[in-house]
């Protein structure tokens, strides 16, 4: 996380006081209620009990609720301490695990492409990058990754072959649905909360109170090493905020804005098709099923949200089983956090192809027009 990574006193929240009376028990209570909202309104969508515009005006306020909850819950909790000897596994096997998963991507992405899509080998050559993404920590050595352009122009890249794949095959269905403006709005509205919420549980977003936090205004570039390289970050901290006397953290990089902007884009794009397939009445395929569960995934795709998982697990099955679920996030070295990255780059990429194909079936309308 990126107060480990820097030279000057941030805010992560933990443990502190000065919370306006606020408690973790606050952030559990209003993430259970959003929850409840958000089901709730799914259900009555299902049961036709309110329209379709309702159903979805209704779904936003519970996510943005639940991931309120989810901030509060994580900034108001003490901080878990775990030793190496929690560690579920040495790290002698993170070479291994990145380099055989790696590859293993690469070469599942090759047979794949040439069995199943050959007309297409951008799908081929976005599975091959993305197992460069888990492989590269360990294909250079020492710390000569850590500013190789390799690893830039994987990162960079990403981004660029993800959008030609969406330009090539969904463009003008997504074109199409953007025009619908209740889709267009529950569709960048979900993606600024998430994304949001992933800036903020991460630790770059802070609004907490901390010991140590600087006393006066500071504003400072630092190198950090956040998604294979090193990114000069700017970090801003204000003791407190004009009106409202609470302190202010933001830390922004490149290689964040990338990752938390690529997910947050998929994700909306998501919801927006989503939210089109509900106002014209027309089942949502596979993006139905993962819409429900996008924000939970959402969540594990970085792997800085560690403490949040080890924290949900103290209350549910004590320490010991948290330990490793918080080294298996939080351990910077760890490739599992990359395969979380990767996977959910490749599940929401494929989910938005997979709902434009059933979208375009010919027994389906393509219309964007109000079901309500």
């Amino acid at each position: 996380m990126i107060v480990t990574l820097t030279q000057v006193p941030v805010a992560s929240a933990h443990g502190t006081t000065g919370s306006g009376g606020l408690s973790q028990g606050h952030g559990f209570i209003l993430a259970l209620v959003g929850a409840v909202i958000l089901g709730g309104f799914v259900l009555l969508k299902r049961f036709d009990r309110v329209t379709p515009t309702t159903a979805l005006y209704g779904v936003f306020v519970g996510i943005a609720i639940t991931a309120l909850g989810a901030v509060l819950f994580e900034g108001l909790s003490p901080d878990p301490t775990y030793t190496a000897s929690s560690m579920p596994f040495p790290r002698a096997w993170y070479q291994p695990l990145a380099l055989l998963s790696g590859l293993g991507i690469m070469v599942a992405s090759f047979v794949v492409g040439w069995l199943r899509w050959p007309s297409r080998p951008r799908y081929t050559f976005l599975g091959i990058l993305m197992g460069l993404w888990i492989s590269y920590p360990y294909l250079l050595p020492g710390l000569a990754s850590d500013t190789h352009p390799l690893g830039y122009a994987i990162v960079l890249g990403t981004p660029i072959l993800i959008g030609y794949v969406i330009w090539k095959d969904a463009g003008s269905v997504i074109r199409a649905v953007m025009r619908d403006p209740v889709a267009r709005r529950f569709g960048i509205g979900v993606g600024v909360v998430l994304a949001l919420f992933f800036v903020t549980v991460t630790g770059y977003l802070s609004f907490f109170p901390e010991e140590g936090f600087p006393e006066e205004v500071t504003v400072v570039v630092l190198p950090a090493i956040y998604q294979l390289v090193s990114w000069p970050t700017l970090e801003i901290a204000i003791p407190h905020l004009p009106f409202i006397h609470i302190p202010f953290f933001l830390a922004l990089s490149p290689g964040q804005v990338i990752v938390v902007g690529m997910l947050s884009a998929l994700i909306g794009l998501n919801a927006a098709l989503i939210a089109r397939h509900w106002r014209v009445e027309e089942r949502a395929g596979m993006t139905e099923g993962t819409a429900g569960s996008a924000a939970i995934v959402g969540t594990c795709t970085c792997g800085c949200c560690g403490p949040l998982v080890a924290k949900i697990a103290v209350l549910a099955a004590g320490p010991s089983i948290a330990a490793p679920l918080y080294w298996v996030f939080v351990d910077s070295a760890s490739p599992l956090s990359a395969v979380f990255i990767v996977g959910s780059l490749l599940l929401f990429t494929g989910s938005l192809l997979y709902s434009v194909q059933t979208a375009r079936q010919p027994d389906q309308s393509a219309a964007i027009i109000p079901a309500d």
